[in-house]
């Protein structure tokens, strides 16, 4: 199934270099895959996994290992943000 992938801030970097522009890409991932089991092939640092949304839902941290997606969905991460 497809879903929408989207790395915001800093955790562009992870991405493939022809997406880093926009930092959104489509995956094919099997129904069964959680979020950890999704984000895992990108290697992003646990601690700058932050915020992760589903379609716009925030995901808690003890949920991302069990919690999978459905056809169409969008996942997005934030790193840490600092601000003055």
């Amino acid at each position: 199934m497809r879903i929408t992938f989207k790395l915001f801030a800093s955790l562009g970097d992870y991405l493939p270099p022809e997406i880093k522009p926009g930092n959104v890409m489509t995956l094919d991932v099997a129904p069964s895959d959680s979020i950890a089991q999704i984000i895992a092939p990108f290697h992003l640092p646990p601690q700058l996994v932050h915020i992760v949304l589903v379609n716009g839902t925030f995901i808690a941290p003890e949920d991302r290992a069990t919690r999978t997606l459905q056809e169409g969905d969008a996942l997005a991460i934030w790193p840490p943000i600092a601000g003055g």
